[in-house]
């Protein structure tokens, strides 16, 4: 066994398997079990009671992080005329009408994209390569709209987007091990709370079936979900 598989089961001995933990006791044990050089990513892992090949039975929507996700994430903001301006001044990192262009011709250095009404013709033509992913604009996600200016202010603040995958499962990071305990608990909070509001009304049984929280190399801490059935 190598030295990284070493630490991980040192990190692993630290967690109980066996039962589910508060959000504030699994934050902590996150942050103590992490052993990367690196500032480890916190991701949390829900598994719901849906069936996503139903449509009225996909989560999906957005959640503004209160203490963001702590990762630079690099907005592209499509538009032209006078919200040219607008997306510059919001601090987008990259704007114009000519990066469907670019995208066309390869480019894709951004993590969000976001885009006016009036370009989504020309970025229909775009969905195979935008789609897979996930950097399609949809008004749902509040990412095709006239606002770019507080599109992009809130992408930047911790806005994140979350969809259930084909096996019922939505993935979310929810900030860095470097956070204080009290910055991640109320991440994980809004999280959850807003997952909760995004029950399909199709959804039957339980909904929140169990619900994982772990660092990028870290061991996944069981959470309590009793309150959210």
């Amino acid at each position: 066994m190598g030295a990284a598989g070493k630490r991980f089961e040192a990190s692993a001995a630290k967690v109980d398997r066996s039962r589910t933990y508060q959000i504030s006791e699994a934050v902590t044990l996150v942050k103590g079990a992490a052993f990367a050089r690196f500032d480890e990513t916190v991701d949390v892992a829900v598994r719901l009671g849906v069936d996503p090949r139903h449509a009225d039975q996909v989560v999906r929507g957005t959640v503004s992080l209160p203490h963001g996700t702590g990762k630079s994430v690099r907005v592209l903001v499509i538009t032209q005329g006078e919200r040219v301006r607008e997306a510059e001044a919001a601090g987008a990192d990259f704007v114009g009408i000519e990066y469907i262009q670019r995208i066309k011709d390869g480019w894709l250095d951004c993590d969000v994209i976001v885009a006016t009404p009036d370009v989504m013709g020309q970025l229909g033509a775009l969905g195979r390569v935008l789609g897979p992913r996930g950097l399609m604009p949809n008004p749902k996600a509040g990412t095709v709209t006239m606002d770019v200016g507080k599109a992009v202010r809130e992408i930047k603040a911790g806005k994140i987007e979350f969809r259930v995958d084909k096996t019922g499962n939505v993935h979310a990071p929810v900030g860095k091990v470097s956070f204080q305990p009290d910055q991640l608990a109320a991440n994980v909070q809004a999280f959850m709370d807003t997952i909760v509001r995004a029950k399909p009304a199709a959804a039957k049984g339980v909904y929140i079936r169990s619900a994982t929280l772990s660092s990028t190399m870290g061991p996944g801490v069981r959470l309590e979900t009793a309150g959210y059935r």
